[in-house]
């Protein structure tokens, strides 16, 4: 009895301050339809990023091509950037264990936007599709269920630009806030595709950067005397599906750089730097790190 007058004696005092108070009232109740709608929102994309059976329907983001492989241990899936591209490595990959994704443009900064915003971005719900995950309850839906996880390495295949880098940092950033787990459990890469190839007569030779193109050009120039041709890759659509799969995709010769946290609050400040609204820090990190950057006159 004692609770239930404490109760109606706070409801009277909160309706007396709401009527004398308008503006503060109108951002409550603002702030009370965007907690829903982000809750709508959180169920939506459970109901969305079940995996479904390939036996009920393939449930599957259009895009997809998937592998045949049903061994997540074994099998690969590619995020890559643009239908171009997207289109080559699906010629160039190996059906059996290797999967792709293109996203089209740049996928959503995670870091900027509310959760609800975030399950409601086609690209985002295609990668929680395609990789069979599903989010967590209404009050936790960052939290990840990977029992029916479907690929145990993920690959970020964007151009090596710096246009590419940015979207690069988007997917990662989408991860590190929303799937942090398979960044933890190491599941997630990042492709190292070339930046020049240089031919010389019938053969071929591929430069990751600058230094790498400058060493290969002075070792073909010395050794033969002659000129060569040099081509800068500005896109992964400009390789074909055999040079693609020779660089970038064949397990045998490509390079893969695993993500990683070694230190997860200075992960935290960093996304929050690049990716966040405040934006005198990221300008200084711009200002000393743009020499590293591979930008085109």
């Amino acid at each position: 009895e004692v609770s239930s007058a404490v109760d109606k004696i706070v409801a009277e005092m909160l309706t007396n301050y709401l009527e004398e108070h308008p503006n503060e009232a109108k951002q409550i109740v603002q702030k009370v339809l965007l907690a829903a709608k982000a809750r709508q929102a959180a169920k939506k994309a459970r109901e969305l990023v079940q995996r479904k059976s390939p036996l009920g329907g393939s449930g599957l983001p259009g895009k997809l091509a998937d592998c045949s492989s049903r061994n997540a241990e074994e099998s690969e899936l590619f995020l890559v950037e643009g239908d171009s591209a997207g289109g080559t490595a699906k010629q160039g990959r190996d059906r059996n264990f290797q999967a792709i994704l293109p996203l089209r443009g740049k996928i959503l900064n995670v870091e900027k936007a509310v959760s609800y915003k975030v399950f409601e971005s086609d690209e985002i719900k295609n990668i929680y599709t395609a990789l069979g995950v599903s989010v967590g309850t209404e009050e936790d839906s960052k939290e990840l269920n990977l029992t029916k996880l479907r690929y145990h390495k993920v690959v970020i295949m964007t151009d090596a630009d710096v246009d590419g880098s940015h979207i690069t940092t988007l997917i990662l950033t989408f991860f590190f806030r929303y799937m942090k787990e398979m960044i933890e459990k190491g599941y997630i890469y990042i492709a190292t595709p070339p930046l020049y190839l240089l031919k010389k007569g019938n053969k071929e030779y591929y430069a990751w950067d600058d230094k790498h193109r400058e060493e290969i050009a002075a070792e073909l120039g010395n050794a033969q005397g002659k000129g060569f041709s040099v081509q800068r890759y500005k896109g992964l659509g400009e390789m074909n599906a055999e040079q693609l799969w020779d660089t970038t995709m064949n397990p045998e010769k490509r390079t893969l750089r695993q993500v990683t946290i070694n230190n997860a609050s200075e992960a935290d400040r960093i996304f929050s730097m690049l990716m966040g609204d405040d934006v005198p820090p990221r300008r200084e990190f711009i200002e000393k790190n743009a020499v590293y950057a591979n930008i085109d006159a």
